[in-house]
């Protein structure tokens, strides 16, 4: 989304204005309110420094220039844009990462540098990278850009700095490569940059194009982790997502001499858990260290072991991916890296693992260095332990250095971090009242029956396989004795479906022919689809005017709630809240599987009133 668009000849002329005019413009258009430094920053970087750069006879006056253009959800944003036509008169656009920054140094992680931000020294990226990553993402994920194959260029502005001897250092010649840096006294160097790429202007068109375009990523995790293996970076990380890679990987490093190592990164649905945690398996793969990537849930390793079949054995598969509850009884430090993402589905034990006492302690101590990857708001199921306090408390107990990392915009959903603020909104979840989503970059339908519900997914998923149908856990499972019934019936609709079947395992979520049955929080969750449909059962309904849940709603056959009745008997207070909590999870984390769409159906009526009311206009 843009907060301000102009030709450069009106941009030139707001200029001396212009930090109170993109000001407004960011809150009118993003609904995001703004803080002294940045609007402090407009001042500075636009009202001075592009104001100079843009003065330049050579550089169109109808050439169309975007400022705080939304590139991915809440957080993400473009600081500069200036769009038109090359000499060969193809689309193209510029785009301008401007810092503040004076002085600067090396870092020890790679493609970043240390400099004066928010009140300390800090990791940031280097600003060629932050440069190129955004580009790059453009012509990944927006459709209109990588449809029509437009020319993205970049380039890093420091119009504050004094000395090219950090950032211009011959360690990040990648990074200068893909995008320029420019710093204080350069400006005939972005000028050309710009020029060069801008021959003649054009209307705001274009801009409004890019900015109205689906964001449609090109690829999915899934089938991208046999070439991420092999060193191949399948998807550009942006900002914080790249700092939290490199920071497993120079802990890690730090960890085979140092005192054990322990990282927590907290991260909602769809911030790049799995992806990182891939690329970080990668990485210190490469370097030789003994490292396997955990998840509690068997679908996401079901589903890339699927996927890396006949790239690497199976032996080395198993040796890669590992359930939670391999770690009871392991030799102390038997590991240099354990990667536990989903690390909120950790369990004291397993029901089916004799021994063990915590998975928690178990991997903390079974690794040199442990990453814990976790989403408090993902519990799903009555055993699952996952707590940052946990992971602290044990890694305290070894002695071991603890760091914090947190992931806040999400690349699922349509990119739209607003979606998951308006769902979390309206399940009571997380209140936050900066919400903005419209259905513009993601669909989200609420619709009248579960059979039109499974014929728009299975329309959807004649495009690539990629579309499925879950429901909360309402429903008993008669089928898995009996493969002559049906588990989810809506006689009123003519409706019937299975549960996935239990020869597809983890591997119903990719399986040809799937459409046809319903999956569960068990087979979906960590995985992602391009659109799914949810039936919300009557576990969720309505008291009053408030949301409310309904443990008894939920079928005999769902462990997921296995000990709340045992729990309630003794306190009542306390079981009631961990099973809602538990409740309006599960239907948080299936409601954001879909990258593209989520469609949904309410049982009760009632309930569907509820969440419509709450619908943007």
């Amino acid at each position: 989304m843009l907060a301000y668009l102009a030709s450069k000849e009106q941009f030139l002329r707001d200029a001396p204005t212009i930090e109170d005019i993109v000001a407004a413009q960011v809150k009118k258009n993003l609904n995001l309110s703004v803080g002294p430094g940045e609007y402090q920053a407009w001042k500075n970087s636009l009202g001075n420094a592009m104001s100079h750069v843009m003065l330049d006879a050579g550089i169109p006056d109808d050439a169309a220039v975007a400022v705080e253009y939304r590139l991915n959800g809440r957080k993400f944003r473009i600081d500069f844009l200036i769009a038109g036509q090359d000499g060969a008169g193809k689309e193209s656009i510029v785009i301008v990462e401007l810092k503040q920054w004076t002085d600067i140094d090396y870092s020890e992680l790679r493609n970043h540098v240390r400099t004066f931000v928010g009140g300390g020294l800090r990791d940031e990226r280097h600003p060629s990278y932050q440069a190129w990553s955004y580009a790059s993402h453009l012509q990944m994920y927006n459709e209109y850009v990588y449809t029509n194959q437009l020319q993205v260029n970049a380039c890093a502005y420091l119009h504050n700095c004094m000395s090219s001897e950090v950032v211009g250092a011959e360690r990040y010649s990648e990074e200068l490569g893909r995008a320029p840096v420019f710093i204080k006294g350069e400006i005939e160097g972005i000028r050309s940059l710009i020029r060069s790429n801008i021959k003649t202007g054009v209307d705001f068109e274009l801009l409004r194009k890019i900015d109205a375009s689906p964001i449609r990523p090109s690829k999915q995790l899934a089938e991208a982790v046999g070439s991420m293996l092999d060193g191949i970076e399948e998807f550009v990380l942006l900002d914080e997502q790249k700092t939290v890679l490199e920071t497993i990987v120079n802990t890690a490093v730090k960890g085979q001499v140092d005192k054990k190592q322990v990282i927590i990164i907290k991260g909602g649905p769809g911030t790049g858990k799995s992806v990182i945690s891939i690329n970080a398996l990668a990485r210190v793969s490469s370097l030789r260290m003994n490292a396997r990537y955990i998840t509690p849930n068997m679908a996401p390793r079901a589903v890339f072991e699927s996927k890396l079949r006949g790239v690497i054995s199976g032996g080395e598969i198993h040796d890669l991916f590992s359930g939670s509850a391999a770690y009871a009884g392991m030799k102390t430090d038997s590991f240099d890296v354990l990667i536990v993402d989903e690390a909120h589905r950790l369990k004291l034990r397993s029901q089916y693992t004799k021994g063990g006492v915590n998975q928690i302690k178990e991997i903390i101590e079974s690794s040199r260095t442990s990453v814990f990857f976790i989403d408090e708001a993902q519990k799903v199921t009555w055993q699952d332990i996952g707590e940052i306090s946990s992971i602290e408390h044990f890694a305290k107990n070894v002695g071991a250095e603890i760091q914090y990392l947190e992931l806040h915009s999400q690349f699922r959903c349509g990119g739209s971090d607003d979606y998951m603020v308006w769902l979390d909104n309206a399940l009571g979840v997380q209140i936050d009242n900066e919400s903005y989503f419209s259905n513009d970059k993601f669909e989200f339908k609420i619709v009248e029956s579960p059979t039109e519900l499974h014929e728009l997914i299975k329309e959807k998923n004649k495009e690539n396989n990629k579309s499925r149908v879950v429901a909360g856990y309402c429903w008993d499972w008669v089928s898995k004795k009996d493969r002559n019934k049906y588990d989810i019936t809506f006689p009123k609709f003519g409706f019937q479906a299975e549960w996935n079947l239990e020869s597809q395992g983890g591997e119903w979520i990719i399986k040809e022919g799937s459409i046809d049955q319903v999956g569960c929080i068990h087979t979906s969750q960590g995985l992602e689809l391009d659109y799914v449909g949810v039936i919300v059962g009557p576990d969720l309904t309505i008291s009053g005017h408030e949301l409310v849940t309904d443990p008894s709603a939920r079928a005999k056959t769902d462990r997921s709630l296995h000990g709340y009745k045992k729990e309630f008997k003794v306190n009542p207070e306390e079981a009631t809240r961990k099973a809602d909590e538990l409740i309006r999870n599960t239907y948080r984390t299936l409601m954001s599987r879909g990258m593209k769409g989520c469609y949904v159906y309410f049982t009760n009526p009632v309930t569907a009133d509820y969440f419509k009311t709450r619908l943007p206009a």
